[in-house]
């Protein structure tokens, strides 16, 4: 169990960093390890101010972890609108939103149990 988790904190890392390196704001990363029957075991969540700059995010995302974990994501859906973008690292979830339409959906509390985490933004 313990390898389980820090190889997914290594992708949850290398995650905020490829978000960071397109100035996605106000990340959070929900961990739903102790809730079981989850759909998965992280989500991380962020935000881009116009679809060019979440689309720009996932990209960002898909190289930093593709270069440094050896992991592609399973999908990615979203891009075509680029108002929400999900990619799914199997125990990672990752969710790229527009910030009207995270206020929207307001997914990091549909999970009331699970541990969230903010990280500060860089600027």
């Amino acid at each position: 169990m313990q390898e389980k988790k820090s190889n997914a904190q290594e992708v949850i890392d290398r995650i905020i960093e490829g978000i960071q390196d397109k100035k996605g704001k106000e990340i959070v990363i929900v961990d739903m390890l102790k809730l079981g029957n989850s759909i998965c075991d992280y989500f991380v969540i962020c935000q881009g101010n116009s679809p060019t700059q979440v689309s720009a995010i996932t990209d960002s995302i898909e190289d930093t972890v593709r270069i440094n974990c050896k992991r592609k994501p399973y999908a990615v859906d979203g891009l075509r609108n680029a108002q929400w973008v999900a990619m799914d690292y199997g125990d990672i979830l990752v969710h790229i939103f527009l910030p009207d339409v995270r206020k929207f959906y307001d997914i990091e509390h549909l999970w009331a149990d699970a541990t969230l985490t903010a990280i500060p933004d860089l600027d």
